[in-house]
Protein backbone atom coordinates (compact mmCIF):
# COMPACT_ATOMS: atom_id res chain seq x y z
CA UNK A 1 0.00 0.00 0.00
CA UNK A 2 2.94 2.15 0.59
CA UNK A 3 4.61 2.21 -2.65
CA UNK A 4 1.33 2.46 -4.37
CA UNK A 5 0.60 5.74 -2.51
CA UNK A 6 4.41 6.94 -3.44
CA UNK A 7 3.67 5.85 -6.70
CA UNK A 8 0.34 7.71 -6.94
CA UNK A 9 2.18 10.78 -5.59
CA UNK A 10 5.02 10.89 -8.36
CA UNK A 11 2.73 10.24 -10.93
CA UNK A 12 0.04 13.26 -9.47
CA UNK A 13 3.46 15.25 -9.03
CA UNK A 14 4.71 15.06 -12.46
CA UNK A 15 1.17 15.20 -14.25
CA UNK A 16 1.32 19.11 -12.22
CA UNK A 17 4.40 19.56 -13.38
CA UNK A 18 4.14 18.87 -17.42
CA UNK A 19 1.00 20.27 -16.94
CA UNK A 20 -1.09 17.64 -17.96
CA UNK A 21 -3.51 18.84 -15.57
CA UNK A 22 -4.49 21.91 -17.70
CA UNK A 23 -7.21 21.72 -19.53
CA UNK A 24 -5.60 24.33 -21.86
CA UNK A 25 -2.81 21.84 -22.33
CA UNK A 26 -5.41 18.94 -23.36
CA UNK A 27 -7.95 21.04 -25.31
CA UNK A 28 -4.65 22.35 -27.42
CA UNK A 29 -3.86 19.10 -28.22
CA UNK A 30 -6.96 17.77 -28.92
CA UNK A 31 -7.16 20.45 -31.52
CA UNK A 32 -3.81 19.41 -33.60
CA UNK A 33 -2.49 23.07 -32.15
CA UNK A 34 0.40 21.44 -29.91
CA UNK A 35 1.90 18.07 -29.99
CA UNK A 36 3.43 17.69 -26.56
CA UNK A 37 0.58 15.63 -25.36
CA UNK A 38 1.17 13.10 -27.53
CA UNK A 39 5.04 13.13 -27.40
CA UNK A 40 4.21 12.42 -23.67
CA UNK A 41 1.80 9.60 -24.58
CA UNK A 42 4.60 8.26 -26.98
CA UNK A 43 7.26 8.19 -23.93
CA UNK A 44 4.74 6.37 -21.88
CA UNK A 45 3.68 3.83 -23.93
CA UNK A 46 7.86 3.22 -24.79
CA UNK A 47 8.02 3.34 -21.58
CA UNK A 48 5.52 0.33 -20.41
CA UNK A 49 6.37 -1.80 -23.98
CA UNK A 50 9.80 -1.61 -22.61
CA UNK A 51 8.77 -2.15 -19.15
CA UNK A 52 6.42 -5.37 -20.21
CA UNK A 53 9.41 -7.22 -21.96
CA UNK A 54 11.38 -6.71 -18.69
CA UNK A 55 9.18 -7.74 -16.05
CA UNK A 56 8.54 -10.67 -19.08
CA UNK A 57 12.47 -11.70 -19.09
CA UNK A 58 13.27 -11.56 -15.65
CA UNK A 59 9.94 -12.72 -13.74
CA UNK A 60 8.69 -15.31 -16.01
CA UNK A 61 5.42 -13.39 -16.08
CA UNK A 62 3.67 -14.38 -18.96
CA UNK A 63 -0.30 -13.27 -20.74
CA UNK A 64 -1.61 -13.58 -23.75
CA UNK A 65 -2.98 -10.54 -25.41
CA UNK A 66 -7.05 -10.29 -25.30
CA UNK A 67 -8.94 -9.56 -29.04
CA UNK A 68 -10.44 -6.07 -29.14
CA UNK A 69 -14.28 -6.86 -28.00
CA UNK A 70 -17.35 -4.82 -28.82
CA UNK A 71 -17.19 -3.34 -24.72
CA UNK A 72 -13.77 -2.20 -25.30
CA UNK A 73 -15.00 -0.30 -28.07
CA UNK A 74 -17.30 1.06 -26.67
CA UNK A 75 -16.08 1.94 -23.61
CA UNK A 76 -12.90 3.70 -25.48
CA UNK A 77 -15.59 5.96 -27.24
CA UNK A 78 -17.50 6.92 -23.93
CA UNK A 79 -13.88 7.71 -22.58
CA UNK A 80 -12.96 9.48 -25.40
CA UNK A 81 -15.68 11.75 -25.85
CA UNK A 82 -15.75 12.21 -22.08
CA UNK A 83 -12.25 13.55 -22.39
CA UNK A 84 -13.26 15.82 -25.33
CA UNK A 85 -15.80 17.32 -23.54
CA UNK A 86 -13.87 17.52 -20.11
CA UNK A 87 -10.80 18.45 -21.83
CA UNK A 88 -9.12 15.82 -18.52
CA UNK A 89 -9.23 12.36 -17.47
CA UNK A 90 -8.89 10.64 -14.20
CA UNK A 91 -5.45 11.36 -13.70
CA UNK A 92 -5.65 14.90 -14.23
CA UNK A 93 -8.77 15.18 -12.73
CA UNK A 94 -6.72 13.77 -9.36
CA UNK A 95 -4.55 16.25 -9.73
CA UNK A 96 -6.94 18.70 -9.95
CA UNK A 97 -8.78 18.22 -6.93
CA UNK A 98 -5.09 17.66 -5.07
CA UNK A 99 -5.01 21.25 -6.47
CA UNK A 100 -7.93 22.51 -4.48
CA UNK A 101 -9.16 23.39 -9.00
CA UNK A 102 -12.79 24.09 -8.29
CA UNK A 103 -13.85 22.72 -11.28
CA UNK A 104 -12.14 19.40 -10.70
CA UNK A 105 -14.56 18.44 -7.69
CA UNK A 106 -17.61 18.76 -10.69
CA UNK A 107 -15.54 16.28 -13.57
CA UNK A 108 -14.88 13.79 -10.92
CA UNK A 109 -18.55 13.97 -9.41
CA UNK A 110 -19.48 13.55 -13.12
CA UNK A 111 -16.78 10.43 -13.37
CA UNK A 112 -17.86 8.98 -9.64
CA UNK A 113 -21.02 9.32 -11.38
CA UNK A 114 -20.83 7.74 -14.72
CA UNK A 115 -18.88 4.69 -12.79
CA UNK A 116 -22.02 4.14 -10.50
CA UNK A 117 -24.14 3.99 -13.46
CA UNK A 118 -22.06 1.63 -14.96
CA UNK A 119 -21.44 -0.58 -12.37
CA UNK A 120 -25.42 -0.35 -11.31
CA UNK A 121 -26.55 -1.74 -14.76
CA UNK A 122 -23.52 -4.46 -14.59
CA UNK A 123 -24.98 -5.57 -11.35
CA UNK A 124 -28.32 -5.94 -12.87
CA UNK A 125 -27.59 -8.00 -16.05
CA UNK A 126 -25.92 -10.41 -13.28
CA UNK A 127 -28.69 -10.54 -11.19
CA UNK A 128 -30.66 -13.49 -11.57
CA UNK A 129 -33.96 -13.48 -13.17
CA UNK A 130 -37.10 -13.84 -10.71
CA UNK A 131 -38.27 -17.16 -12.65
CA UNK A 132 -35.76 -18.97 -12.07
CA UNK A 133 -34.02 -18.00 -15.52
CA UNK A 134 -30.24 -17.88 -15.80
CA UNK A 135 -29.09 -14.07 -16.46
CA UNK A 136 -28.00 -13.85 -20.51
CA UNK A 137 -24.81 -15.74 -20.64
CA UNK A 138 -25.00 -17.29 -17.22
CA UNK A 139 -23.88 -20.74 -17.86
CA UNK A 140 -25.86 -23.37 -15.36
CA UNK A 141 -23.93 -24.81 -12.29
CA UNK A 142 -22.24 -28.26 -12.79
CA UNK A 143 -24.26 -30.93 -10.98
CA UNK A 144 -23.68 -32.60 -8.33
Amino acid sequence: MIRGLAIGLIFGLVLCWSGMSSPDVIRDALLFKDSYLYLMFASAVLTAAVGLQVLKRFSGASWTPERPERRHVTGAALFGLGWGIANVCPGPIATQLGMGIAWGYVTAAGAVAGVYLFLRRGARETEPASDGELPAGAQPAPAG
